[in-house]
């Protein structure tokens, strides 16, 4: 589709979903064994034949840069890009200021291209979504601006920004996190609308009601907090309702699906929710291809059938180059070129990838960063106050080991 820039908002810190981003800026965090959390986001609109794309980084950015440019390299077609783009101080000597000040520090590229619409979705959500039908809404309705939004029961409405809209899907009014009577969705008092933090502006709207803003010296420079209560004012926001969106091929219990995996937590359960059987998140629709950086590795190996000593993997993912020698890997996602030695138990667990365990080691409910190495005989897991003591634990009890840790050694 022409005519449409889209730029991706992937410089945040990520602070809540440390140590994981201790090293590297959270879109870069490794995801589902072969994946990095930005790489949704970029399926999502290459599958959607929309490849003008700004990637806006900051923080920490080699990891992300590296990926990038390993993954989303598009040659040799004409005004079609991915391109990353470092924060380049274009307005000042500061770093950005907020959502909306990052799109303007790079304004600029928005005037040189002209585009009619620009996109402009955040980099750090696990979802699936055919952009096409956003952009068909948003033109059918004359917006000047369109959200995106995900139907949430109302019960976890003081989890979101809630935003209320007439029955038309008019955007009327936005409460963040709101601790009692929330505005429910027209005709359906169970759920809310929650923002998802993906916009479709009109270019010439943007471009103006960012060199606004940029002028206020009150204002955050968010889009949430600045730009769009004035656009709301103006009666020209939409929403557009997630749920409505289909790909084709899609399980019916995938409709919808979206996770913020900006906590330890919530980032565990999105690669548990990979595992399942029937899971909500679906990785092997051929339909929707889900492209990334693959390195050159052999298929994953298993090895030895011996009494108590069988190598074996079940209900779990294994990559390419993994090698399960003589151990059990049980509920669990692995990355690239682990190895897990003999007489080894793995649970519930995600292996980030050039992972290496000892024989006799016991691992429960556990994220072990990229390079880490596990000492034989180590148990991580099963004794909280052990593992409080050695390890970063989150709220929920998960074990997190940093990158290229040395475990056990000592």
């Amino acid at each position: 589709m022409s005519g449409i820039l889209t730029m991706i908002l992937a410089g945040g810190q990520g602070t809540r979903l440390s140590p994981l981003t201790k090293v590297r800026a959270k879109p870069a965090v490794p995801f589902g064994g072969n994946y990095r959390i930005v790489d949704f986001v970029l399926n999502n609109f290459v599958n959607s034949d929309l490849l003008e794309i700004f990637v806006l980084t900051q923080f920490k950015s080699q990891s992300l840069m590296k990926h990038l440019s390993r993954s989303w390299q598009v040659t040799g077609l004409t005004n079609r890009f991915i391109d990353p783009m470092p924060a380049q101080m274009q307005t000042g000597n500061h770093w950005y200021q907020g959502t909306a000040d990052a799109i303007f520090q790079n304004v600029n590229l928005i005037e040189d291209l002209d585009p009619q619409l620009v996109c402009v979705f955040g980099g750090d959500h696990i979802y699936k979504m055919d952009i096409r039908q956003m952009i068909e809404f948003h033109r059918d309705n004359g917006a000047m601006l369109t959200m995106a939004a995900i139907p949430v029961h109302v019960s976890q409405s003081n989890q979101f920004g809630v935003i209320e809209v007439d029955a038309s899907g008019k955007m009327i009014g936005f409460e963040e996190k709101p601790k009692s009577n929330p505005k429910t969705i027209p005709g359906n008092p169970d759920y809310v609308l929650a923002s998802m933090g993906n916009y479709v502006f009109d270019a010439k709207t943007l471009v103006a009601s960012l060199k606004e803003d940029a002028l206020n010296p009150k204002s955050q420079h968010d889009f949430g907090h600045d730009i769009i209560p004035d656009l709301v004012k103006q009666g020209v926001v939409y929403v557009y309702d997630f749920s409505t969106n289909i790909i084709r091929d899609e399980p019916e219990n995938s409709r919808g699906y979206w996770r913020d995996v900006g906590t330890i937590d919530s980032f565990y359960e999105a690669n548990m929710d990979l595992i399942s059987v029937t899971p909500p998140f679906d990785l092997y629709n051929k339909h929707w291809p889900l492209r990334s950086y693959h390195p050159p590795a052999p298929p994953a190996k298993f090895v030895h059938d011996d009494m108590n000593r069988t190598g074996q993997a079940i209900r779990s993912m294994v990559s390419s180059g993994c090698i399960i020698s003589g151990s059990i890997v049980y509920n669990s996602v692995l990355g690239y070129n682990t190895h897990v030695h003999s007489h080894s138990y793995i649970d519930s667990s995600y292996l980030m990838g050039d992972c290496s365990i000892g024989r006799g080691c016991r691992i429960r409910r556990a994220i072990i960063d990229h390079g880490a190495v596990i000492a034989p005989g180590t148990i991580i897991g099963e004794d909280v106050l052990e593992d409080k003591r050695r390890f970063h634990v989150s709220e929920g009890g998960i074990v997190v080991i940093p990158k290229q840790a040395r475990i056990g050694f000592d």
